[in-house]
């Protein structure tokens, strides 16, 4: 899956000039595995037929050990950052890095998962700024070279893609990804 992201997501924000390869590259498998987690989750609760667990309301550390980040400030970095996703997807991931942060095995390294974290996650943003504020007919080249980029992509690439099209998991502006899910659907 992370060839498939490499050759699909990372083409997009490549072409639209907004990130070097190297610093693209670790957000876009940080998203995959989340969006994996939310999807396989899904499928678990869905398959089991069972109600989702009543959230469970739990006191949060006032900063995180060793660190002097607050969980509404990591929380809010994800609300500003992910925008694309529901406010679901978002929790999910706030949940992912909140255990990872307090989990002592992360104690030496809690610091450096935060920068790395924010860093993706501002770059992240500055891409869904930089894509909502092209022009249609911007759009529409890229979506353009988005359908030649297809053909290169294995099926198994292909299906993962549109998987991710559908579910609107990709790091573009909803306008973006209707215009890709369609040019991917019309090939």
């Amino acid at each position: 899956m992370g060839r498939f992201l490499r050759k699909g997501v990372l083409f997009t924000l490549l072409f639209a000039g907004l990130v070097a390869p190297a610093a693209a590259d670790p957000v876009l498998m940080f998203l995959i595995g989340i969006a994996r987690q939310m999807v396989e989750a899904h499928a678990e609760r869905s398959m089991s037929g069972a109600a989702p667990a009543p959230e469970v309301l739990r006191e949060l550390p006032t900063v995180y050990p060793g660190t002097s980040v607050e969980p509404a400030d990591l929380k809010r970095l994800i609300d500003d950052s992910f925008l694309y996703l529901s406010d679901a997807q978002r929790r999910e991931i706030f949940d992912s890095m909140h255990a990872a942060l307090l989990d002592p095995k992360n104690a030496a390294v809690r610091g450096a998962m935060l920068e790395y974290f924010a860093d993706r996650a501002m770059t992240v943003r500055a891409a869904q700024l930089r894509l909502s504020q092209m022009s249609w007919s911007e759009k529409k080249r890229l979506a353009g070279e988005f359908k030649a980029e297809l053909v290169s992509l294995s099926p198994e690439d292909r299906a993962e893609l549109g998987k991710l099209l559908h579910s609107g998991l990709l790091p573009v502006p909803n306008d973006l990804n209707q215009l890709l899910l369609a040019t991917f659907d019309a090939r």
